[in-house]
């Protein structure tokens, strides 16, 4: 029987498998029990997939109260399609955990029963509720611990000033949202305005709709630049927004001004925090 966690990264190679190796499908689907009704053909055929391509990463994300979860949502879609690894969400408390839109997830494991050397470990970003994990004392011991032997340390929009509160980007080239950038030196890290920013095993993706990219790149470094293509294909990634306003360089400067304004305390309020970790 196929384990949950690996079955999503099956059936999100499935439909690609006969693009990228040629071969037709012949081979009975691997769908839970009691999913195939008799006398229909299988969904598809994962045989011709090439054994490369399977790999066995544990891959642990964060989830906390009060964060993005698109900074979660869009990354693990992309994890889950490495063929192979084990996905999961990772949290303080067992609990449902409600994002800052309202989308409630529940975790996979608790801190005290995750994997202590994960391949990839993220953090997402949010607002007020990545300044509240800044300050929780088992968030961050958390993620220096797991940090230190990680093979990648990683995260997505201001997920990135929770890697720097957690001693994790000292001496390292980083991105985020353009709301932390400003603070992302206090921390240790170097600034670069970029949608992914890769330091040796840091890899640092901008804000919110940036962990597509940054996950297809992990993908990319993981299984290669074929299979990466193909996780893109199924996802249909090809972005055309109604608006060029994405970034601030582009956006009209009454919006920059008004959405800038919305939130004058966070750089104060982080940098605050910056000042507390480095004086112990």
């Amino acid at each position: 029987m196929i384990d949950r966690r690996h079955f999503a990264g099956l059936a999100a190679l499935s439909a690609f498998s006969a693009l990228t190796t040629g071969s037709k499908a012949t081979a009975q689907t691997a769908l839970p029990p009691g999913s195939r009704r008799a006398g229909l053909p299988p969904i598809f055929d994962p045989s011709g997939l090439r054994p490369e391509w399977r790999g066995a990463e544990e891959v642990l994300m964060l989830a906390y109260p009060g964060m993005t979860a698109l900074d979660l949502v869009a990354p693990q879609y992309m994890f889950a399609s490495l063929l192979g690894a084990t996905v999961r969400v990772v949290a303080r408390d067992p609990g449902p955990i409600r994002s800052d839109t309202g989308l409630v997830i529940v975790p996979d494991l608790t801190f005290d029963a995750a994997p202590e050397a994960p391949d990839i470990l993220f953090a997402p970003g949010g607002i007020s509720g990545t300044l509240a994990a800044m300050e929780d004392v088992a968030t961050i011991d958390f993620l220096a611990a797991r940090g230190a032997r990680a093979g990648y340390v990683t995260s997505v929009c201001t997920g990135s000033l929770l890697l720097g509160q957690a001693g994790l980007l000292d001496g390292y080239e980083a991105t985020s949202h353009w709301l932390a950038m400003p603070v992302l030196d206090a921390f240790g890290a170097t600034p670069v305005d970029a949608r992914i920013v890769q330091d040796r095993n840091r890899l640092t993706g901008g804000g919110v709709t940036a962990g597509l990219d940054f996950g297809l790149t992990l993908v990319d470094l993981l299984r290669g630049e074929d299979y990466a293509k193909g996780v893109q294909l199924l996802a249909e990634y090809a972005p055309e927004p109604p608006f060029d306003a994405g970034r601030m360089e582009t956006a009209p400067p009454a919006v920059a001004t008004r959405m800038t304004g919305l939130f004058p305390g966070f750089d104060d309020h982080a940098r605050a925090l910056a000042e507390q970790r480095r004086g112990g």
